[in-house]
């Protein structure tokens, strides 16, 4: 099973429901970092809450490093699942 073959989620249903939860992650992390971008951008208009908005940068931008974690963790789980020749139909 070679890393990052986008038919590794094909293999079994194991690696199926890999996937998802893999994706589901993935969407979170995508949709809060830039939830948090977006508020923080607003804040910046103010002043006042500048301090706040550097903060949701970072923690955004921490969960954008996420992502390709994510992805390894994937990959990761696929080969303890096992290697499986027989590829399922979509």
């Amino acid at each position: 099973m070679a890393l990052f073959d986008p038919a590794n989620h094909l293999r079994s249903e194991k690696h199926r429901k890999i996937y998802a939860y893999a994706e589901l992650a993935y969407t979170f992390v995508d949709f809060s970092a830039a939830a948090l971008f977006v508020i923080g951008s607003v804040l910046f208009f103010d002043e006042s809450t500048t301090y706040v908005a550097t903060w949701l940068f970072v923690i955004g931008s921490m969960l954008f490093g996420m992502r390709p974690t994510i992805k390894l963790a994937r990959e990761v789980a696929y080969m303890r699942a096992g290697d499986f020749d027989d590829v399922i139909d979509a």
